[in-house]
This record gives C-alpha cells, sequence and structure tokens, in this order.
C-alpha cells in the first residue's frame, strides 16, 4: 500500500505543473490547493521508504513547502503562489548534490554503489564530475523557473511541466550514453 501511495504521489509532483494550471481554472483556487496538500501530506507519509536520510528530509521539506505555497495561493486567491513550488525543489535539489561534495562519497557516487559496491577509483572521480554537471542544472533550471513565475500560467506550465522534464531526461540520458563509453575505457 506503501509504495503504491509513493508512486501516485510522484505521479501527482510530476503532474504538478498541470494541476495547477488546469486544476486552478476548472475547480478553482480552493480546490485545487486542497488536493494538492493531500498529496504533499501523503509525499510526507512515504518519504519513510527513500533509500538515503537526504532524500528523507528533501521529500520533507519540499512537502512542507507544497503545503505552504498551497494554503498561501488559497488564502490569498491568487495562483502565483503555486508557481514557486519548482523554484523551491531545483534549490532543494542543488543543496543535496552540493553538500554531497563535500561528503567522502558524492551523491551520485552513493546511487551508483546500489548497483555497484566496488566502484573503482576512475569512476568515483567521474560520479563527482556528474554531480557537479547537476549542480549546475539545478541552478540555471531554477533560474529558469524564477523567471517563469512572472510570466504567465500558460509558459510557465509548458516550461516546467515539459521543458524542465525533457532537459533533465536529456541530461540524464546523455550521462548514461557517456558513461557507457567511459566504462569501456
Amino acid at each position: 500500500m506503501r509504495a503504491l501511495l509513493t508512486i501516485l504521489s510522484a505521479i501527482v509532483i510530476f503532474a504538478y505543473p498541470f494541476a495547477v494550471y488546469f486544476g486552478a481554472a476548472r475547480f478553482g483556487l480552493q480546490a485545487i490547493s486542497l488536493i494538492l496538500i493531500t498529496v504533499f501530506v501523503v509525499r510526507i507519509i512515504s518519504s519513510k521508504q527513500a533509500k538515503f536520510k537526504e532524500l528523507k528530509q528533501l521529500a520533507w521539506i519540499t512537502a512542507l513547502t507544497g503545503i505552504t505555497l498551497s494554503v498561501l495561493g488559497a488564502l490569498f486567491k491568487q495562483h502565483g503562489w503555486l508557481t514557486f513550488y519548482p523554484v523551491v525543489v531545483n534549490l532543494c535539489m542543488l543543496t543535496v548534490f552540493a553538500i554531497s561534495l563535500t561528503q567522502p562519497q558524492s551523491i551520485i557516487e552513493r546511487f551508483a554503489r546500489l548497483q555497484e559496491p566496488d566502484l573503482p577509483a576512475s569512476a568515483i572521480s567521474y560520479t563527482r564530475n556528474v554531480t557537479k554537471v547537476w549542480c549546475a542544472f539545478f541552478i540555471i533550471n531554477a533560474g529558469i523557473a524564477l523567471y517563469t513565475c512572472f510570466q504567465t500560467l500558460e509558459v510557465w506550465t509548458l516550461y516546467n511541466g515539459l521543458i524542465s522534464y525533457l532537459a533533465a531526461g536529456s541530461l540524464f540520458a546523455g550521462e548514461w550514453i557517456i558513461r557507457q563509453f567511459v566504462r569501456k575505457d
């Protein structure tokens, strides 16, 4: 049951921009805020399954921020509050990834060790560099997401609901392709 809640929560979080765009217009800001608050509470409950404490903390912080922004949006009857959520998520992700660079193992190395516990020194260096690339991505993505908060809701939804996911997916896929070549060496 908890796994199902985690999956449903993740789907709704990814669909957040569309929920804001279509939900506020179709059901009203108060209704969509209540739905989002419920989803964020589920996210907090399901965060216990995260493999790393940083990911648990990330789930809590982003969920509490989502709840706060949803309450403010409903209270002040302005959808603009809800548009800041992707900015916060990117900044939180940046924080997790950047802080991991000060640790003996970066967050990407920890993910890699889940599949391959004995990484060679070259792989450790590679994962540290990948972590830095993701940090740069989160900085750029947060900046663009912030810019879209002051644009039309359509522009905000297009970027935060599609373009940013395509960019993250492209980075992920590109890194995977590069990793295949690096592993052969």
